[in-house]
């Protein structure tokens, strides 16, 4: 889940669709995917039981012109979201966008990946955002964050499989 779509996802219709971010890139090379993906690709993340979605559905070129009340609102939809589709994971695609849901100042140290703080019921993965304007993490870390993700989310088949005989939990 990423804060809200920028001015090029709004214009092509597709998420993380800036010329720099490398959101589809890590997605391969963390092999959460097994093949190479691009934005166009967003509506076929479910061949690989993914889900994608935006805080706020309104574009902008940053975050600096959101409104508080499109914070609380899409948080309630984002709540909705997750109570109709029960994921196991929900991965918040930055920092900021965590700090933003759980109430947190700007300057908390928020760490990357798994968190104790549950969302409806879905663990929560913290991961950097991936766009280029974003010079806190490096190409390496981000990636490293990404295959952590995958680490969770193949801990996670592995025990359906065990407790149910198929990846698929008894919600889906």
């Amino acid at each position: 889940m990423g804060i809200n779509p920028g001015i090029r996802s709004a214009t092509i219709g597709h998420h993380f669709a800036g010329y720099s971010n490398r959101f589809w890139k890590l997605l391969y090379d963390a092999r959460i995917v097994d093949e190479p993906i691009g934005t166009v690709d967003d509506g076929r993340l479910v061949e690989w039981g993914l889900g994608i979605t935006n805080l706020i559905p309104r574009a902008t070129p940053g975050i600096d012109s959101l409104k508080p009340f499109e914070y609380a609102v899409g948080e309630q939809t984002l709540r909705r979201k997750v109570r109709r589709w029960k994921p196991e994971i929900v991965a918040f695609v930055g920092v900021t966008l965590f700090r933003v849901v759980f109430h947190r100042r700007p300057g908390d140290p928020i760490r990357l990946g798994s968190q104790r703080e549950t969302f409806e019921s879905a663990r929560i993965f913290v991961l950097p955002n991936p766009s280029g304007r974003n010079a806190n993490f490096s190409y390496e870390e981000m990636l490293s964050a990404f295959r952590a993700l995958r680490r969770q989310i193949r801990a996670l088949e592995v025990s359906a499989i065990q407790k149910h005989g198929s990846a698929r939990t008894p919600r889906e």
